[in-house]
C-alpha cells in the first residue's frame, strides 16, 4: 500500500513504524507463548510490553493513540446470514 505525504493511511490513521529487533530465541520463544496466551500476536505483545513500561517511567507521549485493534470489525458491519 502507499502512503499518502503527510504520514496517514488512506483511513486517515498514522503510518505505524516498522523496526528490525533482534531476540535471542529462546527470549522470542517465551515472549510468543505469553502472547499466544493472552491472544495477541508476538509483535502486538512486544508493543504491549513497551507500551506499559513507557507509562510506568513516565515516557509514554501523550500523543500516542491506543494500541490499533485488529481482526474483524465490531458487530453490525458484517452481514448476518438470514434466519431460517
Amino acid at each position: 500500500m502507499t502512503v499518502p505525504s503527510g504520514g496517514a493511511t488512506p483511513q486517515g490513521r498514522p503510518q505505524r513504524k516498522q523496526v528490525l529487533l533482534r531476540l535471542d530465541p529462546t527470549v522470542y520463544d517465551a515472549l510468543a507463548r505469553w502472547a499466544g496466551d493472552e491472544l495477541r500476536s508476538a509483535n502486538a505483545q512486544i508493543e504491549f510490553l513497551l507500551r506499559r513500561a513507557l507509562k510506568e517511567a513516565g515516557r509514554l507521549p501523550g500523543e500516542a493513540g491506543p494500541i490499533p485493534r485488529r481482526g474483524r470489525p465490531p458487530g453490525g458491519s458484517a452481514p448476518r446470514p438470514p434466519s431460517a
